[in-house]
């Protein structure tokens, strides 16, 4: 059913309770996800966003029980991306004289995506609609987290219609932040930022200052993923400010994989120092971990450890993922240092810190190596090794 979130604006979106997957796979939604769509009616009757393609019947039946879809006067496209823009063909086969707006970028994306001969007006900041006693103002958002992107605000309500940013992948019976968990609302928010916005954190800060310093005032933050931020917006707000300053907590988390056991038993002495050295920390298989849980622990956390085996002069293919997400996210101020056990030649060492240092990270040297099983007191300087990282993240 449709949802009122305020006078004449509704939710008309879907919660998709089975995806498990966003990306290709590279960000894992435990709790399924929600394609947020808002309808707003008025003396003109505006739909921001749409849904995901195969929810798009279920978006039409909404809208049919607030208002006749035919009297949409226009769809706004916060976005290209196709889980926000998939249901909008739909929406125009049952309100042909709709004009799209959205950004130029967006109506090259969207022409690219659709090929559809659409009615699109280009808006770029501080353009603005009026619906009758609502105005749609739009601000550009590039890179946040596409270069297409823009918020739609109406001054009216204080209401931010904010896209994916301020979201989150979770399927719930409330739509509301003061609805759900404050726990599971705030990990799949600090999640979604981790696997998406990260790389974007300077995007982040210079959007939400600009926002700031035009005195723009805030009382709701409505996503197109997840909740709508109602008791405290200002709650995620300041979590993305201190997600994109890079603070963190003095946690250290171990990752690594291991052949015959070696390297595991390097993690696991590791982390006993870390611990004895009066720091938190949280140890990661590969192969049985989730890499984007493990990115978005990471966000929270000062340090890294990361371990492999050698294979081939290089590091297991369970660890080369791993590495090769941290040089899209590239995350901020974190302090990292490479380990692995060996046998009649290494490499794994020289491909961690190789990618570390491309992903921007403060490397701890020199690495911790070991041939073959290590003994007693190689176990000890494992020990050490962690008792000094952690002094590091002090």
């Amino acid at each position: 059913m449709s949802v009122k979130i305020l006078d004449n604006i509704f939710w008309v979106g879907a919660v998709d309770w089975n995806v498990r997957n966003f990306h290709g796979f590279t960000y894992s939604t435990h709790r399924g996800t929600t394609y947020n769509s808002y309808l707003i009616i008025d003396e003109k009757i505006a739909l921001i966003d749409s849904v995901y393609a195969p929810f798009s019947k279920e978006l039409i039946d909404k809208i049919k029980v607030v208002v006749d879809p035919s009297k949409i006067d226009y769809i706004v496209a916060n976005h290209v991306e196709s889980d926000h823009s998939g249901a909008i063909s739909e929406v125009l086969k049952f309100a042909p004289n709709a004009k799209v707006l959205g950004t130029a970028r967006c109506k090259d994306g969207l022409q690219k995506h659709y090929f559809g001969n659409w009615n699109f007006q280009v808006v770029k900041t501080g353009d603005e609609v009026s619906l009758g006693s609502r105005t749609l103002k739009f601000f550009e958002a590039p890179m946040l987290h596409w270069p297409d992107s823009m918020f739609t605000y109406i001054e009216k309500d204080a209401l931010l219609l904010s896209n994916d940013a301020f979201g989150q992948h979770l399927a719930s019976s409330g739509r509301f932040d003061d609805e759900v968990d404050e726990d599971i609302l705030m990990e799949e928010a600090s999640k979604y930022y981790a696997n998406i916005l990260w790389p974007l954190s300077a995007f982040v800060t210079r959007k939400i200052e600009e926002v700031q310093k035009l005195g723009i005032k805030i009382k709701m933050i409505a996503p197109s993923h997840g909740i709508i931020w109602r008791g405290n917006p200002m709650k995620i707000v300041e979590a993305y400010l201190k997600w994109a300053s890079g603070a963190a907590k003095k946690r250290i988390l171990v990752v690594y994989d291991s052949m015959w056991g070696s390297t595991e038993k390097m993690a696991r002495a590791m982390a006993e120092g870390i611990i004895s050295g009066g720091v938190e920390t949280a140890i990661f298989r590969l192969p049985v971990s989730d890499r984007g849980d493990i990115i978005k622990e990471l966000l929270d956390s000062k340090g890294i450890l990361i371990g492999s085996s050698t294979i081939n002069n290089g590091v297991l293919p369970t660890v080369a993922p791993f590495l090769d997400e941290l040089l899209g996210l590239k995350p901020r101020n974190k302090i990292a240092a490479a380990f692995g056990s060996y046998g009649w030649g290494g490499g794994a060492i020289k491909t961690i810190e190789e990618n570390l240092v491309k992903a921007g990270m403060n490397i701890v040297s020199p690495a911790l190596t070991i041939n073959w099983v290590p003994t007693y007191d190689e176990l000890q300087k494992c020990y050490e090794f962690g008792k000094e990282m952690a002094k590091k993240v002090q």
